[in-house]
């Protein structure tokens, strides 16, 4: 039982930076977080291109300083070396981030959708998709499950449909002719005056995108 116990504390600290890795990519995307399986598979290939990324750099390095005649080069190759467990650490944090940005930013699916190679995103919906390349530039208009439609500027919006809220700034409620309605006693909706306002995603059944214009 020990030995099986020791073994697996050795896995699991060999694929310690994938873990890193892949918990950073994760957290800084809305990539659902895989099942068990798909973990360690993330975190092998995480640690894969870690270690190989650190022991390319290493060998460089060593190249590098071999070139000095003095002895100073193989004196700093070794102190590097000592720090080599860390270095892991750190280049994986960097893999993590790294990836994490191409996902977000759409690098990689970009020039292969206008090279006609393929119609997907790097981001792991439609609806996030959508939001990730119209949120920043349009106000929408949501259409609520009640009937009443919302326009605003979406400061905040979930990364999953059915979750979270959105926070929609400057927020005008609509009626059939695109003005805001008036209350039977006159007085102005309540969303007049109000900063900011949460609506549940579940509440919501459609959203439009408008261009970025004031009202």
């Amino acid at each position: 039982m020990n030995w099986a116990s020791s073994e697996v504390v050795a896995v699991l600290a060999f694929l310690l930076p994938g873990f890193v890795a892949a918990a950073i990519f994760y957290s800084l995307t809305c990539w659902p977080r895989p099942g068990a399986f798909e973990r360690i598979v993330s975190a092998l290939i995480f640690t894969a291109l870690g270690y190989a990324i650190t022991e390319f750099g290493l060998w460089a390095v060593a190249e590098i300083c071999g070139t000095e005649k003095t002895g100073e080069g193989d004196e700093t190759v070794e102190a590097i070396g000592a720090w080599k467990p860390l270095l892991f650490i750190l280049v994986a944090a960097v893999l993590g981030v790294g990836f994490a940005f191409l996902s977000n930013a759409d690098i990689v699916h970009r020039p292969l959708r206008r090279a006609r190679i393929t119609r997907e995103t790097s981001h792991p919906s439609e609806w996030y998709s959508a939001f990730a390349r119209l949120g920043d530039r349009s106000f929408v208009v949501l259409h609520l499950r009640s009937g009443r439609r919302l326009y605003g500027y979406a400061e905040e919006w979930p990364s999953n449909p059915g979750e979270g809220h959105f926070r929609i700034a400057r927020p005008e409620w609509l009626d059939d002719e695109n003005e805001q309605p008036q209350e039977p006693d006159g007085e102005r909706s309540p969303a007049n005056g109000v900063a900011a306002i949460l609506i549940p995603a579940a509440e919501v059944s459609m959203v439009e995108f408008l261009p970025m214009q004031d009202r």
